[in-house]
């Protein structure tokens, strides 16, 4: 009899350790799925922020791209104006030699034909003003290379040397840049 009891022992362990690997496989079984959705969380989370930094780089190109075409768009415009300007300064200084030589010619400064030179003289004058031109004459100033085309250097009394003492052509200027310099005298 105590030989039955031996196997009955040994069959229910038998039977017993079956049953507690069967609730370790369960356990197991359910361990997997959350592991692997864990990984698939990790694994969009990861993309996710690629995307992210994607985004902001995209953004901060198309920022950089934004300011960088507003510059050359104003370049551009700026290119665009001394352009038509330089073509149109020869006219003004026609318009001025005009008036100049109709004042000469008449006893009347204020004659017809002499007020209406200087109508339009104003008004092109004006309209330059308007876009940003400016017009300098360095009458008495330093002479600079920049700015200034020496037409002739003469000796004159009074006058330091390296001073504007005559302005034959106006220059003129854009946002502060020299689109023609003034045609002057140098005291020597």
């Amino acid at each position: 009899m105590a030989e039955q009891r031996q196997v009955s022992e040994h069959e229910f362990a038998e039977q017993q350790a079956p049953e507690a690997g069967v609730e370790e496989t369960p356990a197991t079984e359910a361990a997997a799925p959350v592991q692997q959705d864990l990984d698939e969380l990790q694994a969009k989370a990861a993309q996710r922020d690629e995307y992210l930094a994607l985004a902001q780089r995209t953004q901060a190109d198309f920022e950089n791209f934004r300011k960088r075409m507003a510059r050359e768009v104003g370049a551009a415009e700026a290119r665009g104006t001394g352009r038509v300007v330089k073509e149109l300064l020869p006219a003004l200084d026609n318009l001025a030699r005009a008036i100049g030589a109709a004042e000469a010619e008449e006893a009347d400064s204020e004659h017809h034909l002499t007020a209406g030179i200087r109508l339009v003289q104003r008004d092109l004058a004006a309209a330059l003003e308007r876009v940003g031109i400016e017009a300098f004459s360095p009458k008495g100033e330093a002479f600079d290379p920049n700015e200034h085309e020496a037409m002739v250097q003469q000796p004159v009394e009074g006058a330091a040397s390296g001073t504007v003492v005559e302005v034959y052509q106006q220059g003129y200027r854009l946002n502060g840049a020299v689109i023609r310099p003034a045609r002057v005298v140098v005291a020597a």
